[in-house]
């Protein structure tokens, strides 16, 4: 784990609804204390919450940090590119074309990267944008007395996705409506790509 009482992901997360009601909300991390990997959250028109986590350890991280009525272990393997996000989760696959930078992305990078991801800075900012796009947050409780900050850095639309779970296509590209219901906050409504850093406060010893 990171130093100074923090654990620190660094990578992006695409958000994403579809026709059948099925929202996605995909970690894609470069780094983190458990190394690069990639874990699914989802949840479908009914509500039901499933995590899938490569490994037990993910799993038990993830699922102390969020929400969930089901958690399943599967082998996820990734691919991003500048034009497409593709996701093989086993059970679970998704296609998602990556476009230009959002108004919201724009924004962002007027923001210096090391202040935009600062836990400081994310809790100042966070009633501004839980005003500005409903349902997100930038810093909340991650439980068992743990603190969680994300810091955007930078935003892409997506235009075009595909997904389909246990066979069965879902539908296509959708706002992520309504909000999920994994953590204290949502993916925004719009479908998008952002590169982010979410840190991890954990309780002083």
């Amino acid at each position: 784990m990171d130093n100074g009482g923090m654990d620190r992901f660094v990578g992006h997360i695409i958000g994403i609804g579809t026709s059948s009601g099925t929202r996605l909300v995909i970690g894609r991390w470069d780094s983190s204390p458990f190394g690069a990997f990639t874990d699914v959250m989802m949840e479908d028109v009914a509500g039901h919450r499933t995590l899938l986590a490569p490994t037990q350890e993910v799993a038990d991280y993830v699922g102390a940090t969020y929400s969930f009525d089901d958690v399943a272990l599967s082998p996820i393997s990734s691919t991003l590119t500048q034009e497409r996000l593709v996701v093989d989760a086993g059970e679970l696959q998704v296609f998602a074309e990556i476009g230009g930078t959002t108004v919201l992305g724009r924004l962002l990078g007027v923001v210096p990267a090391r202040l935009a991801t600062h836990p400081r800075w994310l809790a100042l900012i966070n009633p501004v944008a839980s005003r500005l796009i409903p349902g997100v947050a930038t810093a909340g409780s991650a439980g068992h007395g743990r603190t969680e900050y994300y810091g955007v850095t930078s935003a892409r639309a997506v235009p075009a996705a595909t997904a389909a779970w246990r066979g069965a296509d879902l539908g296509t590209l959708a706002p992520v409506s309504p909000p999920v219901r994994f953590g204290f906050s949502s993916a925004p409504p719009r479908p998008q790509l952002v590169s982010v850093t979410t840190t991890i406060r954990r309780p002083e010893e």
